[in-house]
């Protein structure tokens, strides 16, 4: 009896695949041919709730599940296996027209039958190709169940839930889907290069209506089965891997066609009334009249091929068909790769068997995944049969480990992790090969594993850059009205709506959920600053009555337990600096601003008179009008320069000080040194960081040194009379430390005597001796001669005034003191 072979053609939404599946599971044994394997899977899903896992397999060319006792195969359309089966069924027929896989689909429905029954589900288009190529076939056509509308032209904004937004790139896709993230909370997406793990978390998040909206690519088109209401198409333009084009009417209505479930009604439409994205009314017609051109033409290639050489492959390939109905495939991205590598003296050399021939065009097989270009997966396949045709004839272990360990991160974006996943896909589609790996089993349990983990993230990726549940929760329960939001505000700053955080409110700082972008940080804002004005105002009124403690100085800010609420500026006098509230206060009533202002004066004068007072005095002493231009001058110097200053910079002026105006000074804390006049009170910790912090506010601030230092190496760290360390030879000393070795060499000295000073004091402070003989001289020793055996001898030179070479300019902020102060103005 011969075996009946059937067509079943109509438009989408028919129950073409249904009926396949259930005359499969009626035979011994079945094959169906699918073309993406986005939907292979989701039938062998299908039919393993009917028959079990034991006995059904999946074989795509990444994927391969097939128990011992399999009976039923699903697979994509290429990874059909030979065997015999009683019923085989051929999905989406009509793709024999696609210039890179069309020649396959051609391949299967001429060649492939079933012991009993074979099935070719395609589209009405194809009635003339199934009369001429399979005249014993019998047609069946089978009408749409519901019906399918032009809904007309409608902006994303207004899309009905339950739609589908179709786009023909990734860029677009992700593009509409962050639109839908701003205005609508968020959307499914779905692509063909997506791993069948990824597509169905992301449909299950648009079925279970955790999202209203789906975006794809016109993978959708291809059977694959979710609830969509409305289909929307964001453009009618695609690149089908040669050039820009207008959709065919069949591939609007392919796609189209998704929309509706059984006998519930669909519609369809655009995003743009007018342009080139805008459907025509003779489209419109046909779509929903289910009224296309007839398929007239097929492609195809040679589907035996000849392995008895390179050259002969090649012809068998590019053979041409018998004038008719078959046309020759355009050339595919295998066929271009053989050809390249035919020219390899080394690759003719190694395939000079039939056996060989026939693994190179295996290796040629491989699917450039990663869309690299002719050229680089030319290079890549080119590796792979070098291994392939040498030593044991495999891929090396460490090359693949190498491998697929790089590209097992879920680290970065949404592109970066599909970018890995359509890299994995290929080196699973070597481990499923059965001789291309010394074990293809570890292989392929290693990249279905690593598979999974990137889909996993790469869904988590999705799902975090596309949809934002708080918000969609939010508008599905208030609307868009954002003053309806419950805020409320946690223990550590955070500000939650319905226990969702949507920001932090850090002191006076709101600060909204990074994850939330544009329009989304504008509701939230709006939330948020309805709700928060009366915690600020909390806060202001616990920040004018806030202890000391609760205050602190960072670098020119003033901090309240730890949050920024002002900056210092420059003022009248570095011990009189400037105090600017923060922007983030601006949100206060001025009274309640006033207050704060008013407070946190207060504590930076505090903390001057505690840590500074020098400065504090000073600055009085400069501006004293019954005090001499000389004391003027010096103090002034001194305060401008944070309390210390080299003598030399102001010799004239000090030597101008009278007995009473140095003891003014004395009192003030100053100490008017042989080298230096300085407060040694500065030189401590606490003091030292807030007399760098009032030189900072001005652009002079320095790096300290080290708490307690006492000698530093000089050009080190902190190592600079800015900070208190004079250098001297190699290092650098403090001064008052300095000041100490001073009066004890001149206690010691005994006129103009020469004398030994003792150096057990310099020693003990860590004073080199190339550094205390450079101290003696700036303090005006000179050696004398001595007998051998004796230490060295130091003999008084005298004071001198400096000649006016050596006398240093006034600094910047002491100039116009000094200039009043010699002119004889205050």
């Amino acid at each position: 009896m011969k075996a009946a072979v059937t067509a079943v053609l109509g438009p989408t939404n028919t129950g073409k695949t249904h009926l396949a599946v259930e005359r499969m599971c009626a035979h011994s044994s079945g094959i169906m041919g699918f073309p993406l394997r986005l939907l292979a899977r989701e039938v062998y899903d299908r039919v393993v709730k009917l028959k079990g896992a034991d006995s059904v397999a999946l074989v795509t060319g990444e994927e391969k599940i097939v128990p011992p006792n399999a009976r039923w195969h699903l697979c994509t359309v290429e990874s059909m296996p030979e065997h015999d089966a009683a019923f085989v069924a051929l999905d989406e027929a009509q793709l024999g027209t696609d210039a890179e896989r069309g020649h396959v689909f051609t391949d299967r429905l001429l060649r492939r039958r079933g012991r009993e029954e074979t099935m070719i589900l395609g589209s009405e288009a194809l009635r003339p190709m199934i009369r001429t190529l399979v005249p014993d076939a019998e047609i069946i056509v089978r009408p749409r169940f519901s019906k399918l509308s032009y809904a007309g032209a409608k902006k994303i904004s207004r899309l009905p839930k339950r739609s589908a937004i179709v786009a023909f790139s990734a860029e677009e896709v992700y593009a509409v889907a962050e639109m839908l993230r701003r205005l609508r909370g968020g959307a499914a997406v779905v692509m063909g290069a997506l791993s069948p793990r990824t597509r169905n978390a992301q449909v299950a998040m648009f079925q279970a209506g955790e999202v209203d909206y789906l975006v794809a690519t016109d993978a959708i088109g291809m059977g694959l089965n979710m609830d969509v209401a409305h289909v929307a198409f964001a453009g009618l333009s695609k690149f089908d891997g040669r050039r820009s084009r207008r959709l065919t009417v069949a591939e609007m209505a392919q796609i189209a066609g998704r929309a509706g479930r059984h006998q519930r009604d669909g519609t369809f439409g655009g995003v743009t009334e007018e342009g080139p994205g805008a459907f025509l009314p003779e489209e419109v017609f046909a779509i929903e009249e289910h009224r296309f051109p007839r398929i007239e033409q097929l492609y195809w290639r040679n589907g035996e091929p000849d392995y008895a050489s390179i050259d002969a492959l090649i012809a068998s390939l590019e053979r041409r068909p018998e004038p008719g109905v078959l046309l020759a495939a355009p050339q595919s991205t295998d066929l271009a790769v053989l050809k390249r590598l035919a020219d390899e003296p080394w690759v003719r050399e190694r395939a000079r068997s039939p056996a060989m021939v026939k693994r190179l065009w295996a290796a040629c097989g491989l699917p450039d995944f990663r869309k690299l270009g002719l050229d680089p997966h030319t290079r890549f396949v080119s590796r792979v049969f070098g291994y392939l045709s040498e030593g044991r004839g495999v891929v090396p272990n460490q090359w693949f480990a190498d491998e697929v360990t790089r590209l097992d991160t879920i680290a970065g974006d949404v592109e970066t992790i599909a970018g890995r996943i359509a890299a994995i896909r290929s080196w699973a589609y070597i481990a499923q090969r059965a001789d291309w790996l010394a074990d293809p089993a570890a292989g392929a349990e290693r990249t279905q594993a690593i598979e999974e983990r990137l889909s996993d993230g790469l869904h988590a990726s999705l799902t975090q850059r596309f949809v934002d549940k708080r918000t969609t929760a939010l508008i599905r329960q208030i609307g868009a009205d954002a003053s309806l939001l419950p805020v409320v505000i946690g223990a550590e700053g955070e500000v939650l709506v319905e226990d969702h955080a949507i920001g932090r409110l850090d002191g006076f700082r709101f600060t909204v959920d990074p994850q939330a972008r544009a329009t989304d940080r504008r509701l939230l804002l709006a939330a948020a600053e309805r709700h928060l004005s009366g915690e600020r105002r909390r806060r202001g009124e616990a920040l004018v009555a806030a202890e000391d403690a609760a205050l602190g100085i960072e670098g020119d800010a003033l901090l309240w337990n730890g949050h920024r609420v002002a900056q210092l500026l420059p003022g009248p006098s570095l011990a009189r600096p400037q105090l600017r509230l923060d922007r983030d206060l601006d949100c206060l009533a001025k009274p309640l601003r006033e207050a704060v202002a008013a407070r946190l004066a207060r504590w930076l004068a505090a903390m001057l008179d505690r840590h500074v007072p020098a400065l504090v005095a000073l600055a009085e002493a400069a501006r004293d009008p019954q005090a001499t231009p000389s004391l003027r001058v010096v103090a002034g110097e001194l305060e401008a320069a944070g309390g210390l200053v080299p003598r030399l910079a102001i010799y004239e002026p000090v030597d101008a000080l009278t007995a009473d105006e140095r003891k003014r000074l004395r009192r003030i804390g100053i100490t008017i040194g042989t080298l230096d006049l300085f407060d040694p009170r500065l030189l401590k910790p606490a003091a030292a960081r807030w007399r760098q912090t009032l030189l900072g506010v001005r652009g002079r601030g320095a790096v300290l040194p080290r708490e307690g230092a006492t000698v530093l190496p000089r050009g080190g760290l902190g190592a600079q009379l800015a900070t208190g360390f004079r250098p001297l030879a190699a290092q650098a000393v403090r001064v008052d430390l300095v000041e100490r070795i001073a009066r004890s060499a001149h206690d010691a000295r005994q006129g103009r005597k020469p004398f030994a000073p003792d150096p057990a004091l310099a020693t003990s402070m860590g004073i080199a001796p190339a550094t205390f003989e450079r101290l003696m001289a700036e303090l005006g020793f000179r050696t004398v001669p001595a007998h051998e055996d004796a230490p060295p001898a130091w003999v008084w030179r005298g004071r001198r005034p400096p000649r006016r070479a050596e006398r240093p300019a006034p600094s910047p902020t002491g100039a116009f003191a000094a200039l009043a102060a010699w002119s004889g103005h205050g």
